[in-house]
């Protein structure tokens, strides 16, 4: 009987040896594999190709990202930068300058994503952009101001000392005083309306020269035309061209009765290019359409 229970007890001892040796054999394998260096290469040819693999899914989506982030200011400056706008920026960085902005939402910058003060502030970053702020700007520009609103601000003691200071004086002006047009005839607007307030606004926009003439004789002035995004708001309104044109035109008149002021046109640069110039609100540009804004008028100070 004793014989037959250590038979028992040596046969489950032999059961439990066997199914331990056969658990411990897959480890046993796993290391004799790992000691060899051809394997341990191969293996880490194949992670590496699938980290490379894996990066190079990832690498579209982070080049995507990159160049969103390299939309930035000096990646603007350089898309408007050549060898005549330099000859603008050699003039003006020469001495000690000082830059009067002045006008509606053009000179605000409403529009622009990228660089806050839309066309006024790429001119400011690509003057000072090496640091050395040689050009001081001022941007006195305020959204939905007409020419009589511009009119009673150079009356603001902050604004008439800085024009007394100003080596350029850059003006948007006059897109509102049509829009003005619209809201108070919008029932019954006939282009009569439009005429008879043009002769108004001429009037205006001399008054503020005039002003401007008498606080600084010395300062470069510039007028910046405006251009026509009313179409998009009013498509049955198709005089509504010829109108800013006829705007455009008082605007040259009134700038050729001046010594050193000068009409900077925009509306050539607008037109027909509503989807890739214009901002969500299809009124104002965006950082691109200042992008041109800024170009054109750094050509117009160079001339």
């Amino acid at each position: 009987m004793k014989k037959r229970y250590i038979y028992i007890i040596l046969g489950i001892l032999l059961v439990g040896l066997g199914i331990l040796i056969f658990w411990e054999q897959p480890e046993e394998k796993l290391t004799h594999t790992q000691d060899h260096p051809q394997h341990e290469e191969k293996q880490h040819k194949q992670d590496s190709s699938q980290s490379d693999e894996q990066n190079t899914e990832k690498k579209p989506e982070a080049d995507q990202k990159a160049k969103q982030e390299n939309n930035s200011v000096t990646h603007s400056l350089k898309f408007i930068l050549n060898k005549a706008l330099e000859r603008t920026v050699d003039l003006l960085t020469s001495k000690e300058s000082h830059i009067v902005a002045i006008g509606d939402s053009l000179t605000q910058g409403v529009g622009d994503d990228v660089v806050e003060g839309g066309y006024v502030g790429i001119l400011k970053d690509l003057m000072n952009g090496d640091g050395d702020k040689k050009v001081t700007f001022d941007n006195y520009g305020v959204r939905g101001n007409t020419t009589s609103q511009m009119y009673d601000r150079l009356d603001n003691p902050e604004v008439k000392q800085s024009l007394k200071d100003a080596d350029v004086i850059l003006i948007t002006i006059g897109a509102n005083d049509v829009m003005e047009v619209v809201k108070q005839n919008f029932t019954n607007l006939t282009l009569k309306d439009f005429q008879q307030e043009r002769i108004a606004y001429k009037e205006r926009l001399k008054n503020i020269f005039d002003q401007m003439r008498e606080y600084n004789s010395d300062a470069e002035i510039y007028l910046i035309g405006f251009y026509n995004p009313f179409a998009k708001y009013f498509p049955k309104l198709e005089e509504l061209g010829a109108i800013v044109e006829s705007w455009n035109s008082t605007g040259k008149k009134v700038v050729r009765q001046y010594d050193d002021i000068t009409f900077i046109p925009t509306a050539d640069l607008f037109a027909g290019k509503e989807a890739d110039l214009f901002a969500a609100d299809n009124f104002h540009p965006n950082h691109q359409g200042y992008q041109l804004i800024a170009k054109q008028v750094l050509e117009y100070m160079t001339d």
